[in-house]
């Protein structure tokens, strides 16, 4: 793995700014995933990925907040064994900001294919998202399901010592963080947590855009940071990034070069971050998403999301309520 430091050693910082910036983008197309993000799941244990014209025709189709990615095929397997009849089940897990204006409110395309805009359910960790569909008429009630927080993302080793959310005010470090365009954990909780830290202007130099330098040379704002971000400081382009918990025990797991460094409370944000879903009235299965949203409920369900990393909703969390008012 090459990092940083020794790039430096070997050849001038004009030059690994511009190799940076183009592999930056280049990272960025090559690590988001493809059609991972787009997966259908059939009871027989096949998966298609990419096919994204099943958003049409599957016996549920599914749009949720992408930093689930990693829990969808257990917890996809667990619900189809338990309920049969529903025989394919289409899931997006991408940015829930991106889902809601470019696929829901109007008609978006992926990969230039056409997707449907009206999933069953739709999940999000900003329940400002549902009060814009219940404004629509076409969501009244929801549920949280599971809650997460804030961490902080290095290499193996941690080899620039970084202890805290704090230290992200060093001028010593590169850093890869969630775009605050389209990626909901920066944009309501990333950016909440910089700004209580009074660290907001000089870690974003308040830019706001994706696939770019915020500050040149030093904060990258990512596309699809749960992808991206991982494969930047693997390949030593960023040396820290925020992201959630759930996806530094997912790396971990896959034994990939990272590791963790906590956040402490208040600024993870676990008091704020619940996972919000709810059955869209536009909707073609809706039996099947009603199924779906008891089974979430359900302790194995809850084990599932635990075993990854996520924090168990409460029976009280778990319980339908009505879609605020926007105000």
């Amino acid at each position: 793995m090459m990092t940083i430091k020794p790039l430096l050693t070997h050849i001038a910082a004009g030059t690994l700014l511009v190799t940076s910036l183009f592999s930056g983008a280049a990272l960025a197309s090559k690590d988001a995933g493809l059609g991972h993000d787009y997966r259908t799941f059939h009871t027989d244990g096949k998966i298609d990925y990419g096919k994204i014209g099943d958003s049409y025709t599957s016996d549920l189709v599914m749009y949720l907040a992408g930093n689930q990615f990693m829990v969808m095929e257990e917890l996809i397997n667990d619900f189809q064994k338990k309920n049969p009849e529903v025989k394919s089940i289409y899931v997006e897990t991408i940015p829930p900001g991106q889902i809601l204006k470019g696929q829901i409110l109007k008609q978006g395309k992926i990969n230039g294919q056409k997707t449907a805009q009206n999933p069953d359910l739709y999940a999000s960790v900003n329940l400002g998202h549902l009060k814009k569909l219940k404004g629509k008429g076409v969501m009244d009630k929801y549920k949280i399901y599971t809650h997460n927080k804030l961490e902080l993302m290095v290499a193996k080793g941690n080899p620039k010592n970084i202890k805290g959310a704090k230290d992200l005010g060093r001028d010593d470090l590169v850093q890869s963080h969630p775009n605050p365009l389209t990626e909901g954990i920066f944009k309501f909780y990333g950016s909440q947590m910089l700004k209580d830290l009074n660290l907001y202007e000089k870690v974003t130099g308040n830019k706001k855009c994706k696939s770019c330098w915020a500050v040149e040379g030093k904060t990258w704002f990512t596309q699809r940071h749960h992808r991206e971000t991982p494969h930047r400081i693997e390949n030593g382009l960023a040396d820290v990034g925020i992201v959630w918990t759930t996806e530094v025990k997912h790396g971990l797991a896959q034994g990939r070069d990272i590791e963790g460094v906590e956040i402490a409370a208040p600024y993870n944000m676990a008091h704020k971050v619940g996972y919000a879903i709810g059955a869209l009235k536009t909707g073609r299965n809706q039996d099947n998403a009603g199924k779906f949203l008891n089974y979430l409920a359900s302790a194995d369900a809850q084990d599932i999301y635990a075993k990854y990393g996520f924090v168990k909703a409460s029976a009280k969390d778990l319980e339908y309520r009505a879609i605020p008012d926007k105000k």
